[in-house]
């Protein structure tokens, strides 16, 4: 699959059939991402596969404020947190920043590396949708995430029990401009 094509044909998928995602393939997928830029190519990105009754009971205790994603979450053979190394990125070695966006430089990372591993991952069949809104610190505590990390995000990864639309688009005009 080319590139644009990808690009162009993933979608948020939110219904997935109950085939459980093969671990190999999942480490392939991994290895791809991994290829994500990075912040002075610090790679703090690191992810979680979540599956059997974990996935349950976080799908069942952690989306009180917002239940749609623990019901995509539940019938989603896999769930994937994306959690990223604290205090590495944007960060010089005496420990001050290197931008005047602190820390916040993390999230870009990790932005980064959500997409090129959804994209990864319809390269190969699968399908994602990210989950934004979700108890961070139930979570956390159930996938005990060490101290010097935070949980950013979380996908719901399957393959696709549907064939969403694309929604539309904005054009160029509105999002491009020019200063000369």
């Amino acid at each position: 699959m080319e590139a644009k094509e990808c690009i162009l044909s993933r979608r948020s998928v939110r219904k997935f059939k109950d085939t459980p995602v093969d671990h190999d393939l999942l480490e392939s997928i991994i290895e791809v991402s991994s290829y994500a830029p990075s912040w002075k190519h610090t790679q703090i990105v690191r992810y979680i596969a979540i599956e059997g009754e974990l996935k349950d009971k976080i799908a069942k205790d952690c989306f009180a404020a917002w239940p749609r994603n623990g019901e995509i979450t539940e019938k989603a053979p896999m769930l994937v947190a994306l959690t990223v190394i604290k205090n590495r990125c944007a960060y010089e070695r005496d420990g001050s920043f290197t931008t005047w966006r602190g820390d916040a430089w993390q999230m870009f990372d990790c932005g980064i590396a959500c997409q090129t591993f959804a994209l990864a991952l319809h390269e190969n069949g699968l399908g994602t949708v990210v989950l934004g809104i979700f108890d961070q610190d139930i979570t956390s505590k159930y996938l005990e995430i060490p101290e010097d990390r935070e949980l950013v995000a979380l996908m719901a990864v399957g393959y696709p029990d549907e064939t969403p639309n694309a929604p539309k688009r904005k054009p160029v005009s509105e999002l491009l401009s020019y200063k000369a």
